[in-house]
C-alpha cells in the first residue's frame, strides 16, 4: 500500500469519526431542557387519578367465560387532561375507554375500544379530552380461557392508560384461573 493511499484512509477514517462524535453530540439532550419541557408539559395539562389501582376478581372459571371490571378515573385538576392510549399487558385482555353518563342530560356517550395488546389488534390512538372534574371508565374484560388449559393459576394483568401529562397510568387486576 502506498504512502498516498495510507494518507487517504486516515483521513477518511478521521472524518468519519468526526461526524459520528458530532452527532452524538448533538443529540444528546441537556437536562435543564428536559426539566423545562416537563414544567411546561405538566403545567398545561390535567391529571388523571383512579378511584383504585388494582382489582382482584377472585377466583375466575374458564368454563364460565370473560369477566369485567370498571375503573373510574377522574381530572381533578383544573385543567383537560389528554388520553392518547389504552393498551393492555396480555392478548388476554381487552380495556375500553367510556367517556360520558348516559343518565345526564345529554345522554351522549363516547366509546373508544376495544383495544389490546400492542401489536395484537387495533391501535389505540384516542386524543379524548377529559375536562376539568369530568369522569371516564375504562373497562378491563379478562378472557380466562385465552391461554388454553394448562394456563391455570394466579395471574397479573395491567391496562395502561397514556396521558400527556407522563408516565402511563397501570390499572392492575388480579385472579386465580381455575378450569
Amino acid at each position: 500500500m502506498s504512502n498516498k493511499n495510507i494518507k487517504s484512509t486516515i483521513i477518511s477514517l478521521a472524518i468519519v469519526v468526526v461526524l459520528f462524535g458530532g452527532l452524538i453530540w448533538l443529540s444528546r439532550r441537556s437536562p435543564s431542557t428536559d426539566a423545562e419541557q416537563e414544567n411546561v408539559k405538566s403545567a398545561n395539562t390535567g391529571i388523571l387519578a383512579a378511584e383504585e389501582l388494582s382489582f382482584d376478581f377472585g377466583t375466575v372459571s374458564m368454563a364460565k367465560g370473560k369477566v369485567s371490571h370498571v375503573f373510574k378515573l377522574k381530572n381533578g385538576s383544573d385543567k383537560p387532561a389528554m388520553i392518547s392510549k389504552v393498551y393492555t399487558s396480555c392478548m388476554c385482555t381487552e380495556a375500553t375507554l367510556t367517556h360520558g353518563d348516559p343518565s345526564a342530560g345529554s345522554g351522549q356517550v363516547k366509546k373508544f375500544g376495544p383495544f389490546g395488546m400492542p401489536g395484537h389488534g387495533i391501535a389505540s390512538k384516542i386524543n379524548d379530552v377529559v375536562n376539568a372534574g369530568d369522569e371516564v371508565g375504562v373497562e378491563a374484560v379478562f378472557d380466562p380461557a385465552a391461554h388454553g388449559p394448562a394456563s391455570v393459576g394466579k395471574i397479573d394483568r395491567v391496562v395502561f392508560v397514556e396521558t400527556e401529562s407522563g408516565l402511563p397510568l397501570q390499572l392492575k387486576f388480579s385472579a386465580v384461573v381455575t378450569p
